[in-house]
């Protein structure tokens, strides 16, 4: 079975996805710089996938199996860098 996310919501500090599976992951946004910078509206712009959450207009992807092993943005060490 896959568990794929079915919706997300933030608040000030974090992103809350419900799964298919039942359970509600409380991730902080503070892992994912482009959406810690993000507008409301922006954060919004959300599409669901079978696998993951994508952005557009953010260049943002981040897959449900990354949040259930507990990995943030990757690109964020490089992002720091520049």
């Amino acid at each position: 079975m896959t568990i794929s996310a079915t919706s997300v919501r933030f608040d000030d500090h974090t992103m809350w996805v419900e799964l298919s599976d039942g359970r509600t992951l409380g991730v902080p946004l503070a892992w994912f710089p482009r959406l810690l910078r993000a507008t409301p509206a922006e954060r919004a712009q959300v599409e669901l996938s079978r696998v993951g959450l994508h952005w557009d207009a953010l260049d943002d992807d981040i897959s449900v199996a990354g949040l259930l092993a507990g990995r943030g943005d990757v690109t964020r060490a490089s992002e720091s860098a520049s």
